[in-house]
């Protein structure tokens, strides 16, 4: 379960933080370094450093260490030599050689423009800090990389490699990306799903401004296909909450331009059920076609997220 994983993230935090590690995670420090590629470097590099451990470990070829026996632990990988010496019970490690597929879908609707505070992260910055972070980490992984962008249709998109200069090119195309436009979130699911020939995991960035039942269809396309499915919800805590002060709020429609004028205190109430009932939906339709779904608001360090994708990912 998610929050077993939370609880090691923050005790990593916590450990890296007394040592005096530097974690450039927070979004809003993020928003000052003008480069994704040193942004990217920055978190992963300062993710790792966090953790005391590399986290590209699996059950492979390469020898790299061993670990404490755990109840459940396959035991084809337990060490009964050193079991018969020291009547201990020991786990090898080895050094994940995959060489996978990482494919990052973006989502660059009008509905990502959104940031709540004034001088705050998008909902579209924060998908690019988390794009970047999470495509330096495959890369470090031998994984072949590729990225597809979408608002109203798709409009970027760069084939998955692991060459030299590839990920200069990823986090080029990533720079560019502005939000606009109304959000076909399922459409655009369905044309990467027929566009991918090789297996892989999909990552999706996305505010999900869409209808869950549209979604099961797409990703069910996806399931069908091979792809192994990651969902990260991104929202600004505003969205969530809806703690605004003003005793009338004029409320505009990032996709189509339309106002409305509503009283906070009046709405909120109904607001905050619709967002979780939403949200629930979506975990539901995730579940039920085997996606991997995380909430994540954009004041949220990109540990959390960074630590969701790697479980997942070495769980496969």
């Amino acid at each position: 379960m998610w929050w077993r994983r939370d609880k090691k993230a923050k005790a990593a935090e916590a450990e890296s933080s007394a040592r005096g590690v530097p974690r450039f995670l927070d979004p809003e420090v993020l928003a000052r370094i003008g480069s994704l590629e040193l942004l990217a470097r920055a978190v992963v590099e300062g993710f790792i450093a966090g953790l005391h451990r590399s986290p590209f470990t699996g059950f492979s070829t390469e020898f790299t260490e061993y670990r404490q026996y755990h109840p459940g632990d396959d035991l084809r990988y337990l060490d009964w030599r050193l079991l018969g010496r020291t009547d201990r019970f020991f786990i090898k490690k080895y050094r994940a050689d995959t060489n996978a597929q990482v494919t990052l879908l973006v989502d660059t609707s009008g509905s990502m423009r959104y940031a709540g505070a004034e001088g705050g992260v998008t909902k579209l910055q924060y998908a690019q800090f988390l794009a970047a972070a999470l495509a330096h980490l495959a890369a470090r992984q031998q994984d072949a990389v590729g990225l597809t962008a979408f608002g109203r249709e798709v409009h970027t998109h760069v084939p998955a490699l692991n060459r030299t200069g590839h990920m200069r090119t990823i986090y080029g195309r990533l720079s560019t990306l502005e939000a606009g436009g109304e959000t076909r979130l399922a459409e655009a699911l369905h044309l990467t799903a027929d566009r991918l020939t090789r297996r892989g995991v999909v990552v999706l960035i996305s505010d999900f401004y869409e209808s869950p039942e549209r979604l099961a269809g797409a990703f069910q396309h996806l399931r069908f296909r091979g792809h192994d499915v990651i969902a990260f919800h991104v929202l600004d805590p505003r969205e969530v909450e809806f703690d605004f002060e003003d005793s009338l709020l004029l409320l505009e429609d990032s996709e189509t331009a339309e106002q409305l004028p509503v009283l906070p205190a009046v709405v909120a109430g109904g607001y905050r059920q619709r967002v979780n009932a939403h949200v629930e939906a979506l975990r539901r339709t995730c579940s039920a076609n085997h996606v991997d779904y995380e909430l994540v608001t954009t004041d949220r360090p990109l540990d959390f997220a960074l630590f969701s994708f790697l479980s997942r990912r070495a769980g496969r």
